[in-house]
């Protein structure tokens, strides 16, 4: 597990390696699969998921191409507090899962199906994800 500092100037510090790095490291990290944590040097609080999250949103503010829509993240914001966050969380985690676990397959059967139906495969995708939503949906038998 590499451990990384992360002091009150804001500059992180990869204790494996002993040198400062900068968010495109922790990004490079994240690709490789890396485990990897990052505290703060003072308390040692996990700080991962702040930084996670300023990763995400320097990559969608940057002129690429945005993964995070508007309308995506309006959805998202309506859901902290709701009584179905935590099952749009494992369904999140889980669909996301898949999709990587799948990806190949997904971008073979993509580029078959983009010869006669562009949005074949998307339908498909959107079809299973509502499967599994209505099987989160469904209340636990607990005797």
């Amino acid at each position: 597990m590499i451990t990384i500092k992360r002091y009150p100037n804001r500059r992180l510090y990869d204790t494996t390696k002993s040198h400062y790095v900068n968010l495109d490291y922790i990004r490079e990290l994240v690709i490789a699969n890396e485990e990897f944590k990052i505290v703060d040097s003072k308390t040692n609080e996990d700080k991962t998921r702040s930084i996670l999250i300023q990763i995400i949103s320097e990559e969608e503010t940057s002129e690429k191409q945005s993964l995070l829509t508007n309308t995506l993240l309006k959805r998202l914001i309506c859901f902290y507090g709701n009584d179905n966050q935590d099952y749009l969380q494992q369904f999140l985690e889980q669909s996301l899962s898949a999709f990587i676990e799948h990806q190949d397959d997904i971008l073979k059967l993509s580029s078959d199906i983009n010869k006669n139906s562009p949005f074949g495969l998307f339908s498909s995708i959107v079809e299973q994800n509502m499967s599994m939503w209505t099987k989160f949906q469904k209340p636990t038998d607990k005797k």
